[in-house]
């Protein structure tokens, strides 16, 4: 059996560079080893891959080939089992379907008010000439969008802590250190409150009673009229007609909750820095915004080619998730030269293909135009995974980074704080923007 090349450096040396310095951990594989290499020194290796070739194969074979090997671990603790993520085969497809409607079609565009409107209440507290954390503000708003899209509550008391738990959940885990735990079993233990997993696992546990609270008192009101994603699912049944049970429910609102809005809120702060890193970008950007007719409607505006080409490029340039969702090969496969075996696991690289010169001349460099000279296959640009694993929330993120850039720069000028290049950090299990970034508000003139 013939395998790509295979690293041998000691795995806790990799971890180690893995969780402090993502970025460089692939480049400097990819730069020594091209397309394809793997780690692990038996027959079934774990194997990355940034050939787009490669990875069509792979992609165009998903549900006949591979399962996920999302489930476990880490994972399961923070979603739950039952989480769209992990489910496999019949039950992921059938699953998939009852939450793809409120992000597509008509659904998908009753939500574009919200965003703006949600975007003006957030930044209207913001002081005008001071320093905000970018972050904070981009994650208040996409946090209030999904908790409104996923529960139709916009306040009261229960709206209130979900609110605050899921910011203090997932601030656990905002810094590489602190994400360690995620890579190191041994460190999940819960010693008492006191203690990084032991916190976590408590603050989870009033996420849950909430949501369980939730489930519980709609399911005793029999009330299913909302248009929110709760009650669709309430309402759904499998072919033998039974509904969703409580647990069911709970893992994938829980899923969506966490995925519907943390990505998006790193996206929209790289797409804020680029625009004003690159002063050619925001100037094109003010000039499209400006020939606007005063009412025109945000479905509309979401629909402007150079604003489409921004957020593309903010995608491309830094993808909060480095791979696709990993793949396990369940039957033997011939690709690119190399033979392997079922067990072998798979993880096409999202970030290596962004940054390849051959499809991205100047990789590095922030062009949305290159957006507006060519169309790219989904196996040369995909940010939101692909196959049958794709981000059923991949439209809701691009309109949401779409309105809230142009409810600001329509609303502010903003202005680094530092000129200074803006570099990548870990944050969990995703590649985001430091924490400490800020700008500069201002009204427009």
């Amino acid at each position: 059996m013939t395998l790509p090349p295979t690293i041998s450096t000691p795995r806790l040396l990799r971890l180690f560079k893995l969780i402090f310095y993502p970025l460089d951990y692939l480049e400097d594989y990819y730069e020594k080893y091209g397309d394809i290499f793997a780690f692990g020194q038996s027959e079934t290796p774990f194997v990355y891959i940034s050939n787009p070739q490669g990875i069509q194969e792979i992609l165009t074979k998903d549900k006949t080939h591979f399962k996920s090997a999302a489930g476990g671990g880490f994972l399961s603790t923070l979603l739950g089992d039952n989480s769209l993520l992990f489910l496999q085969g019949k039950r992921h497809q059938r699953e998939r379907k009852l939450l793809t409607p409120p992000f597509h079609g008509e659904r998908l565009q009753s939500y574009g008010k919200l965003i703006y409107s949600i975007t003006h209440e957030v930044t209207n507290k913001l002081e005008i000439n001071q320093a905000f954390n970018v972050r904070e503000i981009m994650q208040e708003i996409t946090l209030k969008v999904i908790l409104q899209a996923v529960f139709g509550i916009t306040s009261g008391e229960r709206y209130q802590q979900l609110e605050d738990l899921l910011k203090a959940w997932l601030s656990f885990f905002d810094s590489p250190a602190n994400a360690a735990i995620i890579f190191f079993p041994f460190l999940q233990k819960d010693w008492g409150s006191w203690t990084p997993w032991g916190r976590f696992l408590r603050v989870k546990s009033e996420i849950d009673t909430l949501i369980y609270t939730e489930i519980k008192e709609r399911r005793q009101q029999e009330n299913y009229t909302g248009k929110d994603i709760l009650t669709l699912l309430m309402l759904a049944k499998d072919e033998a007609g039974n509904p969703m049970s409580d647990q069911e429910l709970h893992d994938e609102l829980i899923t969506l909750l966490i995925a519907g809005h943390e990505t998006t809120a790193s996206s929209l702060t790289w797409a804020l820095y680029w625009i004003h890193y690159c002063p050619e970008v925001e100037e094109k950007l003010r000039l499209y915004f400006s020939s606007l007719e005063h009412n025109t409607d945000l479905l509309e505006i979401i629909k402007l080619p150079y604003l489409d080409a921004v957020c593309s490029e903010t995608l491309r340039i830094y993808p909060v998730i480095l791979n696709t969702f990993l793949r396990i090969l369940q039957t033997p496969l011939e690709l690119m030269g190399y033979e392997f075996k079922p067990g072998t696991v798979f993880a096409p690289a999202i970030y290596l293909v962004h940054h390849r010169e051959d499809i991205y001349p100047n990789a590095k460099q922030f062009r949305p135009e290159r957006f507006l000279e060519r169309q790219f296959s989904p196996y040369e640009y995909f940010p939101f995974g692909g196959g049958s694993r794709r981000c059923i929330g991949m439209e809701l993120a691009k309109m949401e980074i779409k309105i809230v850039i142009f409810t600001l720069l329509s609303k502010y000028q903003l202005k680094l704080c530092s000129s200074r290049p803006l570099k990548p950090v870990r944050r969990g299990l995703t590649v985001a923007p430091p924490n400490n970034f800020k700008m500069i508000l201002s009204n427009n003139s």
